[in-house]
């Protein structure tokens, strides 16, 4: 997707994935659109009072006459003495609870650029068309299983696991990518977390300060919330990984984890959350979160990746239910007619 070996491309980055290791675990979709329930008719008799039904109906001398009783009267009492009443005292209403004001940090464009990525309000480039594929998938696969499943099964389909079979095949670049991309999407909110607690990089990628974070949450020393940071671009939240400990695999194991982590999707159904995952076949963590996860986005490198590692991280990652493969590091053809190519050509 950003890399060197040259290729000849064909279909999207997903189905090529697909194809060329064979495996294919595609995410099931709806037969039918989701629908909305119609509306009950209201039966209009149901709210005619009895009393009125019983009424006689008027004769044919004229309209019928209701006889009006008067109310009586009771005489005034003999005026007395008039005993003061102490006034009650006002009841103090409570005040409704505020929620902190988040940390905030913007992210350096330049950084951005330096490093391949995708520039917030830039230009449509073919990588910017390949992440928009990418996430129209993940996205139709979320509303899949909230038509059909219950509330827990869709908290969980807004939680995408980004990962790799081995290092530096790109799974970091393409969860920041992926972020941005689903970030310029309409009422949304995206929620980018670092958890590649042993070699975190989410942060010193985007230009942004190191804080407190998801391993902090877990150990209980501060609520989840405080720790998410908000950035310049609109709709981007980040979470950083936390202080590193060297028990974040019993930590992700725990009780608590399945609290905070189901909390990160239940705090806003408009909420999609984005894990920067460590490599499946070099660090335990992967597969804890794969099965917290609803979606697993497994980044395979055209130029690096084997077939026997790309199967050993398939099951490693089983205990996520929607598992799809995604090519990194191909090069398009020069003056192939692919995406980005229309955008900049004069109408025709």
């Amino acid at each position: 997707m950003n890399d060197e070996t040259p290729r000849r491309y064909r279909g999207s980055l997903l189905e090529r994935a697909a194809a060329q290791y064979g495996y294919l675990r595609p995410a099931a979709l709806p037969a039918t659109p989701l629908t909305v329930a119609e509306e009950a008719s209201l039966d209009l008799t149901d709210c005619i009072p009895d009393d009125f039904a019983e009424m006689p109906a008027a004769d044919s001398q004229g309209p019928l006459l209701r006889r009006e009783v008067e109310p009586e009267v009771a005489p005034d009492p003999k005026p007395g003495p008039v005993a003061e009443v102490e006034a009650p005292a006002p009841v103090a209403q409570p005040k409704p609870a505020l929620r902190p004001a988040r940390p905030y940090a913007p992210i350096d464009r330049i950084a951005l650029r330096e490093g391949g990525m995708l520039l917030p309000g830039g230009p449509i480039t073919a990588m910017a068309e390949e992440f928009r594929m990418v996430k129209r998938q993940l996205l139709l696969t979320a509303r899949a299983v909230a038509g059909k499943g219950s509330a827990n099964a869709a908290d969980h389909a807004r939680m995408i696991l980004v990962c790799s079979a081995q290092p530096d095949e790109g799974k970091t670049f393409c969860a920041i990518n992926l972020a941005l991309s689903m970030a310029a999407e309409k009422e949304m909110e995206i929620l980018l977390v670092d958890a590649d607690f042993a070699k975190p990089d989410v942060l010193a990628r985007l230009g942004m300060p190191e804080g407190p974070g998801l391993l902090d949450a877990l150990a209980g020393a501060i609520d989840v919330e405080e720790c998410i940071v908000e950035t310049d671009v609109p709709q981007l939240l980040v979470l950083p990984a936390g202080t590193r400990t060297n028990s974040d695999t019993e930590l992700l194991a725990s009780d608590r984890a399945r609290a905070v982590l189901d909390g990160l999707a239940k705090a806003n159904t408009r909420r999609i959350v984005i894990f920067d995952s460590p490599p499946a076949l070099a660090a335990s963590p992967a597969s804890v979160l794969a099965a917290h996860a609803g979606q697993a986005m497994l980044v395979v490198r055209a130029d690096r990746t084997s077939e026997s590692d790309l199967r050993e991280a398939v099951a490693v990652l089983d205990g996520c239910e929607q598992i799809q493969l995604l090519l990194n590091s191909v090069s398009f053809q020069p003056g192939g007619r692919r995406f980005g190519n229309y955008y900049g050509e004069a109408g025709e």
